[in-house]
């Protein structure tokens, strides 16, 4: 049975960039964010689901309505509760597939910013966060998104605190701009490939 890892941490953190490293490494990764949005056009239970929420204008023709659906999640923290809890049961099905399709892989992995908030911490087997400073975050998003820094800060302000997240996590990756993250992605692969027998005989 493939190690499952849980890569997560917050907007600007540089997760995916990490999530590439794993993939040059032979390490399938299962990106949360793109494997969404797919299944909200492609999944008829979601579809139903999100119709009987928002009403048919939610989609337009095969397409999502992302303004319509971004007004009504941002709304407020029991809207955003009603739809993931539509969504995310299927995204974990859905990952469940796609893991069982890769079981001769030795490690697979999974990228979300919100792995621990949407309830996928037993989905994996390891918790690996990426950290970088607030500041770091900040500029990194605001450029990469072309949007302005109150609206990154408040995207923030939704997920949860890094030091709780990193108080969860079993592994930290430091993306800081400064630490090389090759060595500490080796590293990360090493240990965790001490571990193999250990979890293949839960």
């Amino acid at each position: 049975m493939a190690i499952r890892i849980g890569l997560t941490g917050g907007i600007g953190s540089g997760k995916s960039v990490v999530s590439r490293l794993l993939e040059v490494m032979g390490i399938p990764v299962y990106i949360s964010d793109i494997e969404t949005r797919r299944l909200m056009v492609a999944d008829e239970s979601i579809r139903r689901g999100l119709t009987s929420l928002l009403g048919e204008n939610v989609y337009i023709g095969e397409n999502l309505n992302k303004p319509l659906l971004a007004s009504y999640l941002f709304g407020s923290a029991e809207h955003a509760a009603q739809v993931n809890a539509i969504v995310h049961p299927r995204v974990k099905d859905d990952f469940r597939l796609w893991c069982s399709a890769r079981s001769i892989c030795p490690w697979v992995g999974i990228e979300s910013a919100i792995l621990l908030e949407a309830g996928f911490r037993g989905e994996v087997d390891k918790v690996v966060m990426v950290y970088a400073p607030l500041e770091v975050r900040i500029q990194r998003a605001v450029s990469r998104d072309a949007s302005s820094r109150e609206l990154i800060e408040q995207r923030i302000r939704r997920q949860m605190d890094d030091e709780e997240k990193r108080r969860m996590a079993d592994y930290v990756i430091v993306n800081d701009g400064n630490s090389p993250l090759i060595p500490q992605v080796l590293a990360l692969i090493s240990s965790l490939s001490k571990n193999i027998d250990y979890l293949c005989e839960r």
